[in-house]
């Protein structure tokens, strides 16, 4: 049986509008998939089902459909997408309109039971906006089954839109543990759209960025191994390293749990066999857990923020003087339920411009209440113009206060998450739980980022900061090449991608795939990165649990740093409260790394 190509159009709801049609026209495809969903996009579509309940699906994947269904089935494209959101049923609804507008005979079919919303109390959730447990991929594959032409879904994991479709076309069953393993990975690498093919890359400069990057397409085959491709033509590249990119992103402990498999991600090995073109065989599946994740958001207060800029000398004394004024003002009035202050040092000695003598002090506050963080914090900065530290200015007005989501994850008996899928007609089919789930996998399954608990080692998370040896003079004697060191940045030597997971960050490393001399790089790398030194190499990182898992068939380290994120994107008040620039934050810390181990020309530009 030839192998299925299976493409995506979406990684993120806002992706680019025009990329469901670039992917049908620009060549053969059996299955067009895309991700609309992500924690923080289950609390914005929380408030718009708030303001209608009518909504709470990605509404611009209705007109991506409005464009485009025609010519998928003029074409013979399945769509399967998990845009339904919050409200799959009423998307499958819009979209028998649009064909029935269009004059298309569309068999339209969604997926249904993960809105755990109306259980919530009974489930221990308490007062939540959102409620959604993660189904895995059977509904999908039953929906193609019976004739579906488009599939919407609910909250499924990110790869289950890839692995229904396989499941349908090759006949898999439950047991196809490495077949499953092997389709999940495909589904975790195309998930993002673009970043699989030289999107947000640390090592974008060898990539044709000229043109606008194509989107991914997974060659599954029925063995379960894949290629990982793009349209002819298309922008952008697919080489070992842009999918290992994508491979170590969201993700933490090796053994990546879902609700159909548990894929051992340190099992997989990458091999470029063509032009944008990545084999990725040797995926092994084990049982999933007995329980599966749900995403939890709720209302946690309002919040409000102002951004100080402060420029010249005596940068701190003026971030003090500032603090006290503000803080006095709030001992006076409404004070707010927290208040943060960050000092950001983006200001230089002699600058010879403006911008380059400026520091940023931002102050984030929050609380349950709208009144301290709307008018009367507003009004306390405002009232300092004339009588604070020289130079006094703001990057925009205070603005009025937001309410906030907070995210928090739970997990409860697959057994008790309904799944089902529904037709035009309304016949119901339910779905059952995988019967091979056991209790011997803590966690549960996830969507973009799996649980880091079950089976899979953890080097150092005890959250207790530590006093390491110099950088780059603890690792473990790897021979007379090791002694002779450089101080260069780390990314001199490796490429990283980091993302968010909840309130955690994880950052993946990993020595490109053609350093001459790639083993004995990678020997250095794992005696180095430990989680002392993490630590001491990202200071916001000095206090907080940091496991590191090593992925040798990858050349990688995956750093997972909890509570980096406090709870979670919506809340965050990190500048980049997504954790996406941590790992070239990580890249750009100078490290003693051994000579031998930098190219010649990197080594001099380092030095």
């Amino acid at each position: 049986m030839t192998a299925i190509r299976i493409g995506n159009c979406s990684g993120y709801y806002g992706d680019r509008l025009g990329a469901m049609r670039e992917m049908l026209e620009g060549g053969e495809l059996d299955y067009l998939t895309g991700d609309y969903l992500a924690e923080l996009t289950m609390l914005i579509l929380g408030r718009d089902r708030v303001k209608d309940e009518s909504l709470g699906y990605a509404k611009t994947f209705v007109r991506q459909m409005t464009d485009s269904m025609a010519l998928a089935k003029e074409l013979g494209v399945t769509i399967v997408t998990n845009a339904g959101g919050l409200n799959p049923a009423a998307l499958a609804a819009r979209l028998r309109d649009i064909a029935t507008d269009q004059g298309l005979e569309i068999s339209i079919v969604h997926v249904e039971g993960d809105d755990l919303r109306a259980r919530a109390e009974e489930l221990g959730f308490g007062g939540v906006l959102t409620a959604n447990a993660y189904l895995g991929a059977f509904g999908i594959a039953a929906a193609l089954r019976a004739g579906a032409d488009i599939v919407v879904t609910g909250r499924v994991t990110d790869a289950s839109v890839v692995v229904g479709p396989a499941i349908a076309h090759f006949g898999w069953g439950r047991d196809d543990l490495d077949r499953l393993a092997g389709a999940v990975v495909a589904g975790h690498v195309i998930e993002c759209g673009t970043q699989a093919t030289g999107g947000n890359f640390s090592g974008f400069a060898d990539v044709d960025m000229s043109t606008p990057l194509g989107f991914p397409i997974a060659e599954v085959d029925a063995d379960g191994s894949v290629v990982i491709t793009k349209h002819a033509g298309t922008g952008g590249a697919v080489t070992v390293d842009t999918v290992t990119a994508q491979l170590v992103y969201e993700i933490g402990a090796p053994l990546y749990l879902g609700p159909d498999v548990s894929a051992r991600l340190d099992s997989v090995s990458l091999s470029q066999v063509g032009p944008d073109r990545v084999a990725i065989t040797g995926a092994v599946g084990e049982p999933p857990p007995a329980t599966t994740k749900v995403c939890l958001n709720e209302i946690g207060g309002h919040r409000n923020s102002v951004e100080l800029l402060l420029t010249g000398l005596d940068i701190p004394e003026k971030a003090a003087l500032v603090e006290r004024q503000l803080e006095a003002a709030f001992a006076a009035g409404t004070r707010p339920d927290t208040v943060e202050w960050h000092l950001d040092r983006t200001d230089t000695a002699d600058p010879p411009t403006e911008a380059q003598g400026t520091a940023l002090l931002r102050c984030h506050v929050k609380s349950a209440e709208p009144e301290p963080v709307g008018r009367a914090f507003s009004d306390a900065v405002v009232q300092l113009a004339l009588a604070s530290y020289p130079g006094f200015s703001v990057s925009r007005p205070p603005a009025a206060g937001t309410p906030y989501g907070i995210y928090r994850a739970a997990y409860v008996p697959q057994s008790e998450v309904p799944h089902r899928i529904v037709t035009a007609d309304g016949t119901v089919q339910e779905i059952p739980p995988p019967g091979s789930a056991s209790g011997s996998a803590s966690g549960s399954a996830s969507g973009s980022a799996s649980g880091s608990a079950s089976g899979a080692e953890v080097t150092d998370s005890d959250g207790e900061s530590s006093t390491s040896a110099p950088l780059g003079d603890g690792f473990a004697p790897l021979g007379d090449w090791a002694a002779d060191t450089v101080r260069a940045p780390l990314g001199r030597l490796v490429h990283a991608r980091s993302g968010d997971k909840g309130g955690d960050a994880n950052v993946g490393v990993w020595i490109p795939a053609g350093h001459p001399a790639r083993d004995d790089a990678y020997a250095w790398l794992v005696g180095f990165l430990d989680a002392p030194t993490v630590r001491e190499l990202l200071a916001e990182a000095s206090t907080l649990d940091v496991e590191i898992h090593p992925l040798p068939n990858l050349a990688a380290v995956n750093i997972v740093i909890h509570g980096l994120l406090g709870e979670g994107v919506a809340s965050s008040t990190r500048l980049d409260p997504q954790a996406k620039g941590v790992g070239e934050w990580l890249r750009a810390r100078d490290c003693a790394i051994p000579s031998v181990l930098l190219p010649t020309l990197i080594a001099k530009a380092s030095l």
